[in-house]
């Protein structure tokens, strides 16, 4: 069976307070279960949550390069006053304005505070129903070829697809859409954040990294070592984890 997405992993000198900073601007809670900062929902950290693709904090040694993200996150709002109240409240936090050359546009786009940045999106009808993610957005010069890779990838519902945007979300029409939007330049430095994907209980964990090799993944080594978890590629060169199942 193919892969859920359950989390997005950010990479931060300091874990707690980037996911402080999540918690915060997501209105979910940050739990500590080890190394790493959990953000999701309220009332214990269920994982994997049913609904939505939580958030997971990494901490490294490295700075993040003045290079943009090739993935990033897109907040939904439900009117023009909650994206002003939000987007000065997460200024209030550490957000930074961030120009990636977006121009007049009705969003706003920002930065956490180690700069990873995302975007405040005006309010929009088809992610009324989201939650506090609207999409996870990920930078691709073939929007196409990513809808072949990761529509077979993950369990989700291909919705559209075109020379310039493809969107897929999970096929019970809960949580975040995940997006790949057509973009000009390349990747120049590994990126900070990226998709965690776990296979279901039951499931082969080798069985779906040969499965994902085949559809033209490729072996990432990042000094990870030995670990429970396989890091990949996708085939325009997106980092992605494979988990083990609890």
């Amino acid at each position: 069976m193919p892969l859920r997405p359950v989390m997005v992993n950010i990479k931060a000198l300091d874990a707690p307070a980037v996911g402080g900073f999540w918690a915060e601007a997501l209105g979910w809670s940050a739990y500590h279960p080890g190394v790493t900062t959990y953000v999701g929902p309220g009332g214990g950290p269920v994982w994997p949550d049913p609904v939505f693709v939580c958030v997971d904090v990494v901490p490294v040694p490295e700075p993040k390069t003045t290079a943009k993200n090739r993935v990033h996150l897109d907040l939904a709002t439900t009117s023009a006053s909650h994206q002003a109240e939000l987007v000065a409240r997460l200024e209030s936090l550490g957000a930074t304005p961030a120009d990636v050359g977006q121009g007049t546009v009705p969003w706003t786009v920002l930065a956490d505070p180690e700069g990873n940045e995302f975007c405040v999106l005006e309010p929009r009808d088809i992610y009324r129903d989201t939650g506090p993610i609207a999409a996870v957005v990920v930078d691709c010069a073939d929007p196409r070829a990513m809808a072949r890779f990761w529509g077979e990838a993950i369990d989700w519902t291909l919705h559209e697809v075109t020379d310039d945007r493809a969107v897929l979300r999970n096929a019970k029409g809960v949580g975040p859409y995940l997006e790949f939007l057509r973009t000009p330049g390349t990747k120049t430095a590994p990126d900070r954040v990226h998709l965690d994907l776990l296979p279901y209980p039951g499931d082969d964990k080798a069985a779906e990294v040969a499965r994902l090799r085949t559809l033209g993944a490729t072996d990432l080594d990042v000094g990870q070592g030995d670990v429970p978890w396989t890091c990949l590629t996708d085939p325009e060169e997106h980092e992605f984890c494979v988990l083990a199942p609890s």
